[in-house]
């Protein structure tokens, strides 16, 4: 099978990557990988340095918005699996422009140049997040739930899922949506909360806590993430969404004192912020879904996943300095 991966450099486009390309998922096995990345800030060519001479593997510098590249690549596709996007929620409250274009028009981009390549020949995984569901203050949100987005990163992933919908129902593409719950492990960029915080934790550096940190989020590792995605391109059903989540729910006060506790600090280097603008409550999504269609289940442990990660930013110094400096050029 032939695989285009957009945004495949970064966090979670690089671990599934990886992991096809290492034949952890046996639907997938043998499958060459063509990556698609913009290499934004948050899109790092290391995060591929393991695999960048496996066979059937290329890297292809780019932009989803460019409709000639896009349909060049796509001629020679059988699966698109869709991460590109812009994705952190403070960055979108303070320049919505960029998330609308990308992860908007971006996604048409690649629909259509699936469409115009052969509708009945190409599947098309689109990669989206329980936050287009709102929030919610209790039970879990099943796939038929109406979209509410709170913020404009989460609005513009829900004008893409629609868009991706629209493309199944009126064109007959071969699409599946999944939304996944907040996911953590390493490579993830350290503007985003877990390796924010082990980052400047191991630094001595005090950690922001927003508001009453009550917010509650369900918590998922890239590896459970990323091999059920691998189950929806392999087996899933056309033109249907698919919740992906880990199965822990932590406040992140909660959140916060494990970090603390893992990297041996204490709440004198907690710095209380205001809270966000718009900050949903809660998230929690129903996997029983893919669960009962395809078997999926989490299977890293929270505590297992954490300390792995704790260990890993402990581990690669060199990559996540070279990122947080790269974070603080581009927030400015």
């Amino acid at each position: 099978m032939r695989i285009l991966v957009t945004g495949g450099a970064g966090f979670i486009g690089s671990h599934f990557v990886r992991s096809v390309l290492a034949g952890a998922y046996a639907d997938l096995s043998g499958s060459t990988v063509t990556v698609l990345d913009k290499l934004t800030y948050a899109g790092n060519p290391a995060n591929l340095e393991s695999v960048t001479s496996a066979p059937g593997f290329t890297l292809v510098v780019g932009d989803i918005l460019d409709r000639r590249l896009v349909d060049e690549l796509m001629a020679s596709t059988d699966l698109v699996v869709h991460f590109a996007a812009e994705s952190h929620v403070d960055r979108s409250i303070t320049g919505a422009a960029d998330f609308v274009v990308t992860n908007v028009v971006g996604t048409q981009t690649l629909l259509d140049s699936a469409h115009q390549a052969g509708s009945a020949d190409i599947r098309f995984v689109h990669v989206s997040t329980d936050e287009v569901y709102g929030s919610i203050s209790s039970g879990s949100w099943s796939e038929s739930q109406p979209l509410e987005p709170n913020s404009p990163y989460s609005a513009s992933k829900a004008g893409s899922d629609l868009i991706a919908r629209s493309y199944a129902r009126t064109h007959g593409l071969d699409v599946l949506i999944t939304r996944c719950s907040n996911n953590y492990g390493p490579y993830q960029f350290p503007e985003k909360v877990i390796p924010l915080f082990v980052t400047n934790l191991i630094d001595g550096q005090k950690v922001p806590l927003y508001g009453d940190g009550l917010n509650v989020r369900d918590w998922l590792h890239v590896d459970d993430h990323c091999r059920g995605i691998g189950m929806v391109a392999a087996r899933g059903r056309t033109g249907e969404i698919y919740n992906i989540g880990g199965g822990t729910e932590l406040a992140n006060r909660e959140l916060t004192q494990l970090l603390l506790n893992a990297c041996g600090a204490d709440w004198d280097q907690v710095e209380r912020v205001p809270d966000r603008k718009g900050h949903d409550k809660r998230y929690s999504v129903d996997i029983s879904k893919i669960t009962a269609e395809l078997g999926y289940q989490p299977a890293v442990s929270f505590e297992a996943g954490l300390m792995e990660t704790v260990q890993w930013y402990r581990d690669h110094r060199d990559w996540w300095e070279a990122s947080k400096a790269q974070s603080l050029l581009t927030a400015n």
